[in-house]
């Protein structure tokens, strides 16, 4: 099932639960935060290193992050009750805001502004050529998530087209992609980080290119909030938001292998030099915002890559999905 068809038989929920949306939970003085994640990466240091330097404590929150493995699968806890903001791709916003419903969940901040993907192969190629990929299987990602968008949109820049001389699969779960193209499916593969880096590492597969790099700036990945939670508790999002900028700012002056420490708590499975590798990996492809605002420029390309992608069924106004207010005066100081 397709990411968008995912999230509309969900809508209906955030009805029932709104009523439950200003109730805040607290332990040791400490209000409680599930944050829903759309999957652990490297790609989202910001938020790590917020937690890991105490940030998120200094503003009295204690917060929970839950990997959900799918921008579709934070959203859905998001309109549960069971998050009380979630990291998604804001095309999962797109999706809700479609379905009619005048209170879907609303993007309060942007934490990255590239796809934080890296095209692999099972040969290193110095040059890489994206020629290479004609006639081969590429591993995408699912139908209608920003991966595979943003991948369309950078193969169409490079004259491939999905079933026409490349072949792209997105039927597998975003969370699988490694362990199919480790199990020999496909040619390609797109990866994100530490998984690339560690695969390399290990020569089971080699980085070829940043889709990044090649996609341009996009709102990538942002927080959302139910339109309760902002009316009801606007102090809580607020101390996120201020806690993940905080980290922001500390990343842009940070070393690779200071951000690479901050982070090993939440990837104790990654070594430190691998770490420090994928940071500085993120640094150089320019992958991390450096503020909480979402720009409308870029919100516009955004609907530009969905709609080549043939996955924008109408096109909501800025206003209506982003506020801004409360990124703009954190972000002012």
């Amino acid at each position: 099932m397709g990411l968008k068809r995912f999230v509309a038989v969900l809508i209906c929920i955030l009805l029932v639960v709104s009523a439950f949306a200003g109730c805040a939970k607290k332990k040791e003085g400490k209000v409680i935060v599930e944050l829903h994640e759309v999957t652990r990466s490297v790609f989202y240091a910001p938020q790590y290193v917020a937690a890991s330097l105490g940030y998120f404590d200094e503003e009295g929150l204690d917060v929970r992050i839950t990997t959900s493995g799918g921008s579709d699968k934070a959203m859905t806890a998001l309109l549960a009750g069971e998050a009380d903001i979630c990291l998604a791709g804001p095309e999962t916003g797109v999706y809700v805001c479609n379905e009619g419903k005048a209170n879907h969940p609303i993007i309060v901040g942007q934490l990255t502004k590239r796809d934080g993907s890296f095209l692999m192969g099972r040969e290193a190629q110095d040059p890489f050529d994206w020629a290479s990929l004609t006639g081969k299987t590429l591993i995408g990602g699912r139908k209608g998530g920003m991966p595979l968008m943003t991948l369309l949109w950078v193969l169409d820049q490079h004259g491939l087209t999905a079933g026409e001389n490349i072949e792209v699969i997105d039927s597998i779960a975003f969370n699988m992609m490694a362990g199919a193209f480790e199990g020999g499916t496909g040619d390609f593969v797109t990866l994100f980080e530490p998984t690339a880096t560690e695969m390399q590492n290990n020569e089971r597969g080699f980085i070829l290119a940043s889709v990044g790099l090649e996609s341009g700036s996009v709102p990538y990945t942002c927080y959302l909030v139910t339109p309760e939670k902002l009316k009801n508790a606007p102090g809580q999002v607020e101390a996120f938001l201020r806690a993940i900028h905080r980290a922001q700012l500390w990343i842009l002056t940070a070393t690779d292998e200071e951000i690479a420490k901050a982070m090993q708590p939440f990837f104790p499975d990654s070594s430190l030099n691998s770490l420090i590798i994928v940071a500085n990996s993120y640094r150089q492809s320019d992958a991390w915002k450096a503020e909480l605002e979402m720009f409308e420029e870029d919100y516009h390309r955004l609907l530009a890559i969905m709609a080549f992608s043939g996955e924008l069924s109408a096109a909501p106004e800025f206003g209506a999905l982003v506020n801004n207010e409360l990124a703009r005066k954190i972000d002012a100081g």
